[in-house]
């Protein structure tokens, strides 16, 4: 793939063109798919609020019908007396009977109306009970199902002499209408329960989804089949949130799982609806859309491809030919001079090489000439390279004309500036070794200890492993030679120097310290945002000239130069305690020799 891209413009025109539009494409593709997701899930929540409204309405009817049947119930004229009676009369109690079957059978709903009188006589029922389950949630929460008062159950089973049923009742007390104080009796109408799970699962929500009733405490009232009654929402669906408010909407869970949840509370009763929408509904109806938005695409690629193929033939057929004259063209001769066809970008093109040929003849002729003075050049080096060697010879002449007068101090200074000017010379080699460095560090510090006798003293440190690293030459004396200068000589007591080498990483670290007058704060920050710089053309000019002179500059040049922008100097200075200057070298140098 590298090859046949790197080979030819054309391949690589086309390429990219196919990319510049097939990019734009196909994130216009994801974000059209991205909206008409958005638009379907949107869609799928006012559609399922909808549902829920409706669901809403009817559970409201149902519980205030049921309402308003009971108090009926209890205002009977016939109930009342007969309640009141101290023993039944079997006509009311036919009338009374027949009155609650017509009543229950009026409304689908409706499983069973109980009447209950406090005396103990027997009760009436349109279905005799065999056995209920109210009694046992009785038992588990009697402060909710205090007869005394109204309530309306959650879903039990309540088993008759002629079927069994799952029914949530309203029980409500039947006080005197003439005595209201005094409880006479209670009433039951109990809901089938079967009946509002049909109307659910009747109800339409997106694609799978479903609704559930919950009661006060979130357990389910009815659902879809597979979800069991009286369990808690939180079972099938762990960690839901609080369903708050009125109404609204929230997602559930995450990824692939996730599910839309609506919901809404009824207002005659402490009871919740709640509709369930896998995410994978949407998806689901986003199928048909992605699948014509592939096919758009790939219509669209097959067109591009065509496009680009006939425009970028047009655009690189004249640059194929001039690259044909090119690679056929003698190094050892001349240039050929095309023809130019065409007055656009390509016809400039072949223009300016026919002028560029003419250029490179004339530019031949000057490298010839500049050949010619390299070599005079060269002969004048090697006629300056007598002159350190010379010198060399005079200072060990003078070295031993001191010795013979007996002047040990001359001969000890001539002789440390003789090895000074040799490592400085070194036969214009720049690089050298730790131990080099610090060799001539003493050379010059011998030199400078017999100008000013007792007023420096120099300790230098460096580790064994160092000593044979390579690194450029020359830049421990600058610094010694300005701390000297401008730091110790500048204070009357005697002064100390201290130099030092250490392992920094893979690096070396070079620190020369001084216990000198130190800089003052504002020449200080002169001299770090000058230090911060790439190169430096004259610090002094810039600093007022009290610290950092040309040797100065000349390192942080050198080692800009040589290591890169990491290794120029970092200067730290307190007045009167001192001034410290170190660098850092990357790694160690593998040019030049020692």
């Amino acid at each position: 793939m590298e090859n046949w891209l790197g080979r030819s413009l054309k391949h690589k025109l086309s390429l990219l063109t196919i990319l510049a539009v097939l990019v734009p494409l196909f994130s216009l593709g994801l974000l059209s798919y991205s909206i008409a997701e958005g638009l379907s899930e949107e869609k799928a929540k006012t559609e399922g609020m909808k549902t829920l409204d409706l669901l809403q309405a009817y559970l409201d009817n149902m519980v205030r019908d049921v309402e308003n049947m009971s108090l009926f119930l209890i205002g009977n004229e016939n109930v009342q007396q007969d309640l009141q009676a101290r023993q039944s009369d079997l006509r009311k109690q036919t009338s009374i009977i027949s009155f609650l079957t017509d009543l229950a059978f009026s409304k689908a709903y409706i499983s069973n109306i109980v009447i209950e009188s406090n005396d103990g006589r027997a009760a009436y029922s349109i279905r005799s009970v065999v056995s209920s389950g109210l009694d046992v949630l009785r038992a588990e929460n009697p402060e909710h199902y205090d007869p005394s008062r109204k309530f309306w159950s959650t879903v039990y089973r309540q088993d008759s002499s002629l079927e069994s049923h799952q029914v949530l009742t309203l029980s409500r007390p039947i006080r005197s209408t003439k005595k209201y104080d005094k409880p006479i009796g209670i009433l039951r109408i109990s809901l089938d329960q079967s009946v509002i799970a049909r109307q659910l699962r009747q109800s339409e929500l997106q694609g799978s989804g479903s609704v559930v009733l919950l009661d006060a405490d979130n357990r389910i009232m009815a659902g879809p089949p597979q979800w069991e009654l009286n369990r808690p929402i939180t079972d099938y669906l762990p960690g839901l949130p609080a369903l708050a408010g009125d109404g609204g909407s929230l997602t559930y869970g995450a990824g692939d799982g996730r599910s839309t949840i609506l919901y809404r509370s009824l207002n005659s009763a402490d009871w919740k609806l709640a509709g369930v929408i896998p995410f994978e509904e949407y998806r689901s109806q986003n199928r048909y859309f992605l699948t014509l938005a592939a096919i758009a695409v790939c219509i669209a690629l097959l067109f591009v491809i065509v496009v680009v193929g006939f425009i970028v033939r047009k655009v690189t057929g004249p640059l194929s030919s001039l690259t044909r004259q090119l690679r056929h063209a003698h190094p050892d001769e001349p240039l050929p001079v095309l023809p130019v066809t065409t007055i656009d970008e390509v016809g400039q093109l072949v223009i300016s090489y026919n002028r560029l040929s003419a250029k490179i003849a004339n530019l031949t002729e000057e490298v010839k000439r500049s050949e010619g003075l390299k070599k005079e050049a060269d002969l004048l080096a090697l006629q300056a390279q007598i002159n350190p060697h010379f010198l060399y010879n005079t200072l060990s002449s003078v070295q031993w004309m001191a010795l013979m007068n007996q002047d040990g101090r001359t001969a000890e200074m001539v002789g440390a500036l003789s090895d000074f000017l040799r490592f400085s010379l070194n036969k214009g080699r720049e690089y050298c070794t730790v131990a080099q460095e610090f060799s001539h560090v003493d050379s010059y510090v011998k030199v400078q200890s017999i100008r000013y006798p007792d007023r420096f003293e120099v300790a230098a440190s460096v580790p064994e492993e160092l000593l044979e690293r390579r690194m450029l030459k020359l830049l421990l004396q600058p610094l010694i030679e300005n701390a000297l200068l401008h730091g110790i000589l500048k204070r009357p007591e005697r002064g100390r120097i201290e130099v030092e080498a250490e392992p920094d990483g893979g690096a070396i670290r070079f620190i020369v310290r001084d216990n000198g007058v130190g800089i003052p704060e504002d020449k200080l920050d002169a001299l770090r945002t000058l230090l911060g710089r790439r190169m430096l053309p004259g610090l002094d000019a810039d600093t007022g000239g009290d610290y950092g002179s040309y040797g100065l500059r000349n390192v942080h040049n050198r080692l800009l130069l040589h290591y890169g922008p990491e290794a120029g100097l970092h200067l730290d200075s307190s007045p009167g305690i001192g001034t410290t200057v170190s660098f850092r070298l990357p790694e160690p140098s593998k040019e030049g020799d020692a």
